[in-house]
């Protein structure tokens, strides 16, 4: 499998906790873990010439996984467009921790996807409420970690076409931490943990989490729906072509 991590590495280069707890930056920490399945690995960044995202990459790879949160704004519309094409034809797309504001999410969603939060060292627990999904595999109930950032309803996205996972905050609130979508032949899953200055992403459970929604969201080998005006396929009785 094919994979590229996008990170648009711009915490890393401002705050001296973020590069000690990530020295290989935020990308090369999920890559590390993510080349454990033999997987072609891949990073990105928002400074490198068309993001690092230029088509022959994108056509290259079977999922995509987004982190940003400073720059958002600073994406090109003409790149947000290209991963947005590449998805609806069949390239997964892992969205985790504040690129739920990213524009390539957004455009995807169709709504603000805006939330509450709150930094405060609170405790994390993040509930499996759906047992049989594959993106659970290899984890218990629940995750907990000792210190995260809080996101908190009402999350401004649509309904999903799967909940995985719904968090609970020490200081009460609660979250749909983990969801699915379908956008054309691509699936998207939306994973609420990873603030910058918490070591979340060396986590053994989000890292089995992530490993198993890269697995997920590969869709590389499903048929190609066909388009406009089409000739029958039996012949069809009192027809005159």
């Amino acid at each position: 499998m094919n994979i590229v991590v996008w990170n648009e590495n711009r915490h890393e280069q401002k705050n001296p906790v973020v590069s000690t707890i990530y020295p290989k930056g935020i990308h090369g920490a999920i890559a590390d873990f993510l080349q454990q399945d033999a997987n072609n690995v891949k990073t990105a960044i928002l400074d490198e010439p068309e993001h690092g995202l230029t088509q022959e990459v994108l056509d290259e790879t079977d999922v995509l996984v987004w982190w940003g949160h400073l720059a958002h704004d600073e994406v090109q519309d003409e790149i947000v467009e290209r991963v947005k094409k590449r998805i609806l034809d069949g390239m997964g797309l892992i969205v985790l921790h504040s690129a739920h504001f990213s524009k390539v999410f957004k455009t995807l969603m169709g709504t603000t996807c805006d939330l509450k939060w709150r930094e405060a060292d609170e405790k994390e627990r993040l509930w499996v409420v759906d047992p049989s999904h594959p993106i659970t595999e290899g984890i218990g109930e629940y995750i907990e970690l000792e210190k995260e950032e809080m996101y908190g309803e009402y999350f401004d996205i649509p309904v999903p076409d799967e909940l995985v996972f719904v968090s609970w905050f020490e200081g009460g609130e609660v979250f749909r931490s983990g969801a699915t979508f379908k956008r054309g032949k691509g699936k998207i899953f939306y994973f609420r943990p990873g603030h910058e200055t918490y070591p979340t992403y060396h986590n053994q459970d989000v890292q089995t989490v992530i490993r198993n929604a890269v697995k997920w969201a590969s869709n590389s080998n499903s048929p190609t729906p066909m388009y406009g005006n089409a000739k029958p396929l039996e012949k069809i009785a009192n027809h005159n072509e």
